[in-house]
């Protein structure tokens, strides 16, 4: 059998019983892993008996073993979650799997197997690594999304949101991944390419299932107040944007139609948040691959306008809405008439107006708007400064104008300065003629769902020509996947589901006559919007979750996950629990009252990647230093919302200050239970301030900070042995033992081992955390610090209770302080009683 390199020993020759043992890394956690799982320490007894505490992560997607990502979040994640537990609170620390999706369904395809052999494949791989990891996990809550016993209730859900008219189906044009071959929301568009695989994203008219969140925009926004403080300001910062509130006014434009339809008016409503500045609308601008566009285009501009049309349909959002693109369009050969002026306007279409914003149509207001200016300026079309702002007229100088000023050619608003009293004056008039009104609006999209691809929880709607789009029953729930092994599940356009004819073709629940299933899936977000209720009953057969249940566990306490997650999930979690608190199944509106994002693990000042040469197997890294040592090098690197080069990294560093630890636990020759009062007292305050120091910084998420004073108090624990303390004084086991706990929350196995020679059962994960005595918080003395012009001339041992006075007197008594003023006159004497005196002196 080949041995593995590793730290399967460490032999240290040194004096004690500690330091000349041998520290068998790999034996060690063979050794306490079947231990852990026989005793199961992190089962919440959940009978009251303790506060609760609901310890989240971001649940991982199986897409083979873990990476370094991996083992930073689960690191920092694992000290949060042991840390309450020593505290003693009952805590929940769940795990599951967000299974379907697009990367498993892709990869199964690349190795000609079933995403079903692929995925669950995966997912025994990394629940392997996990329990290797020492996770503090509650295994008997397991769950996997792409299970039917858990999709049952995904489709359970979406049926009450229809019930509730949130979930619809409507023709739109959406973002279309010419590789997957399937829609993406808008969130998943990068730069206009597609998040999964970055092809191209081009556009596609289909009729999709959505939920509408936009029902629950201002909730979204008004609730986030209460989680500031709890969440990163740049995640609700980038919510808000996302959700993207304005306010203004929906005005009615009547466009004058052509060709057969001369003669009649098609109403357009626009939003604005500057109806003030209506006066200065020279044209209107459609979106080209909006329906509104081909509806009102003239018999004579349709030949052009399609074959415009056809091309902007190959260009993302994202390039469309760049301010460095071209200003390119279409004259739709109608006019349209301005509400409040009366003047007749031309409509041209543009790829720079969204079919989605809206109505699809925009007021183009060139003076006072960059976007429009451009496009006038390029189709010679007219630019009518409204207000006056001190600045050149936009018309010659090509730069619009968005300040405050003075309105001019504005009727009853010329003369008028308060942009305000502007906007309420024209909303006013607007009102009265029945041509608009005051209103709000955001950037936010109704949330598309429907996905063309196999892999996923199954849509429950049947289509009848009879009775149209019918609910499944609750009683026929869940609509499984069919097996499909051995058919293309290549992506074609449509879904895979289409082809399996026994499966698609079924009976209409409510007329009992001939019916298709939908076969579309659901987006793998819908998923993981609710899981972390489940979490708290997995073993329900009769609903989603236990309210009873999830009343007790929730909200979370902590969420720990990438900030990449910062818009698509978590701002779906959060709807969902709204919608979910409306229809009277939780008590709560917000899923987690905290948040911490962890940074990235990169190499060589770059993110890892095959390509680039610089990827990190976390296994091997295991196999090299064991898990301690990389879990210890995880934490300690910095603060957890910073990235983490692995090149600056030293998990042999970690592991030898393991092993300084390990070796003090054989040191100690006092016995289990001896009374540390009489002990070296030194020795013990340094104890106790690194336990009341640990606790705030923990409590703070400083996790570094706290690896740095377990290291210290490791230090001054070996100092005092061998300079003269003894391994028999009571102080050394209670610092020993300190050192134990505290390094359970990050190096479990060490920590474990430790707790045993220190003559203890297991497992030291559940003792308790140390009681700190407060008598051995105050300093005998503290150092006082003087300087002479900011220089350092001498430190004094004093009383922490010292006065000013009595502090002044005695910094300008010692010899070097008169030393260094000698021949010099003090000017000024700065007391900052107990710990500084600064003299100016010349």
């Amino acid at each position: 059998m080949t041995q593995k390199p590793g730290p399967s020993r460490t032999d240290d020759q040194g004096a004690g019983d500690g330091r000349g043992a041998t520290y068998d890394v790999v034996g060690v956690q063979d050794k306490w892993r079947p231990v852990w799982e026989r005793l199961d320490p992190f089962r919440p007894a959940d009978d009251g008996s303790k506060e609760r505490r609901y310890a989240l992560t971001m649940f991982p997607y199986p897409s083979g073993d873990l990476h370094m990502g991996h083992a930073e979040v689960m690191a920092l994640h694992d000290v949060l979650a042991r840390y309450w537990w020593q505290k003693g609170y009952d805590v929940l620390n769940p795990i599951g799997w967000d299974s379907f999706g697009l990367p498993a369904e892709n990869a199964a395809i690349r190795r000609d197997e079933h995403p079903a052999t692929y995925t669950y494949a995966n997912i025994e791989t990394q629940a392997e690594s996990f329990r290797r990891y020492a996770v503090s996990f509650d295994w008997s809550r397991r769950l996997h999304t792409s299970d039917p016993e858990y999709y049952r209730w995904t489709q359970w859900l979406f049926l009450r949101f229809r019930e509730k008219g949130l979930a619809y189906r409507k023709m739109s044009p959406v973002n279309w991944c010419p590789v997957d071959q399937t829609v993406l929301a808008n969130e998943q568009v990068v730069q206009g390419m597609c998040e999964r695989c970055g092809a191209e994203v081009t556009k596609r008219e289909l009729s999709q299932w959505y939920f509408k969140i936009t029902d629950y925009a201002q909730r979204l926004l008004d609730d986030m107040d209460d989680l500031e403080g709890t969440w990163p300001d740049r995640v609700l910062a980038m919510q808000r944007n996302w959700i993207g509130r304005s306010e203004g006014a929906h005005v009615d434009f009547d466009i004058e139609l052509a060709g057969d339809q001369a003669g009649e008016k098609r109403t357009v409503t626009v939003f604005t948040t500057r109806p003030d500045t209506l006066y200065g609308a020279t044209f209107m601008v459609v979106a080209a691959d909006a329906k509104l566009a081909e509806e009102v285009c003239a018999p004579e501009q349709r030949a052009a306008f399609t074959a415009y049309r056809d091309e902007v349909r190959k260009a993302s959002d994202i390039d469309r809405l760049s301010t460095e693109r071209p200003k390119t369009g279409v004259d739709l050969g109608v006019t349209a008439v301005n509400p409040v002026s009366g003047e007749r306007i031309p409509v041209w279409a543009s790829d720079y107006v969204l079919a989605d914003y809206g109505t699809g149509a925009i007021m183009a207001v060139p003076a006072h708007d960059q976007r429009d200016l451009d496009f006038a300026r390029e189709m010679g079309l007219p630019v009518r400064r409204v207000i006056d702002t001190g600045e050149d007229n936009p018309e010659t100088s090509g730069v619009a104008t968005s300040g405050d000023g003075t309105y001019v050619s504005s009727g009853p608003l010329d003369g008028l300065t308060d942009k305000a009293t502007g906007i309420a004056r024209i909303i006013e008039q607007l009102e009265a003629d029945g041509r608009g009104t005051g209103t709000v609006n955001y950037r936010l999209r109704d949330w598309l769902l429907s996905r063309q691809r196999f892999w996923g929880c199954p849509i429950p709607i049947v289509h009848c020509e009879k009775c149209g789009e019918v609910d499944v029953p609750d009683d026929q729930l869940p609509i499984e996947l069919p097996d499909l092994r051995g058919a293309d599940l290549k992506p074609k356009g449509t879904s895979p589901l289409a082809a399996a004819t026994d499966w698609v073709e079924t009976t209409c629940p409510s007329c009992g006559g001939e019916a298709r299933r939908d076969t579309d899936t659901m987006d793998t977000f819908v998923d993981s919007s609710w899981y972390f209720l489940r979490y708290c009953s997995p073993g329900k057969t009769d609903g989603p979750f236990d309210r009873e249940e999830v009343g007790r566990w929730m909200p979370a306490a902590q969420y720990v996950g990438g900030v990449e997650h910062a818009i698509l999930h978590l701002l779906y979690s959060r709807f969902f629990t709204k919608v979910l608190h409306d229809l009277g199944l939780v008590d709560f509106v917000e899923p987690f009252a905290a948040l911490l994002n962890q940074g990235q693990v990169i190499n060589q000042g770059k993110a890892m990647s095959k390509s680039l040469g610089n990827g990190v197997d976390l296994g091997q890294q295991i196999d090299a230093y064991g898990v301690d040592a990389v879990r210890l090098t995880m934490v300690f690197a910095g603060p957890p919302e910073d990235d983490i080069d692995w090149a600056d990294m030293s998990p042999q560093g970690s592991l030898k200050f393991l092993q300084r630890a390990w070796r003090l636990s054989g040191d100690v020759t006092s016995e289990p239970g001896t009374d540390p009062a009489g002990g070296d007292v030194a020795l013990r305050k340094a104890t106790h301030k690194t336990v009341a120091e640990a606790d705030q910084l923990l409590e703070n998420h400083r996790f570094n900070v706290v690896v740095a004073r377990i290291m210290e108090l490791v230090n001054v624990t070996r100092k005092a042995i061998d300079s003269g303390c003894g391994p028999a004084d009571p102080a050394v086991r209670e610092a020993v033992e300190t050192v134990a706990i505290l390094l359970s929350l990050v190096a479990p196995y060490t920590a474990e081992e430790m707790w045993e020679r220190l003559g203890h059962e297991p497992t030291v994960a559940r003792v308790g955390w140390p009681t700190v005595d407060p008598d051995l918080l105050t300093d005998d003395t503290v150092t006082a610090i003087v300087q002479i012009q900011g220089k350092v001339k001498a430190r004094l041992e004093v009383s922490p209770d010292i006065t000013e006075d009595e502090l002044e007197q005695l910094a300008l008594a010692d010899p070097a302080v008169v030393a260094a003023l000698e021949g010099k006159q003090v000017r000024k004497v700065i007391v900052r009683a107990p710990k500084l005196v600064n003299v100016v002196a010349g």
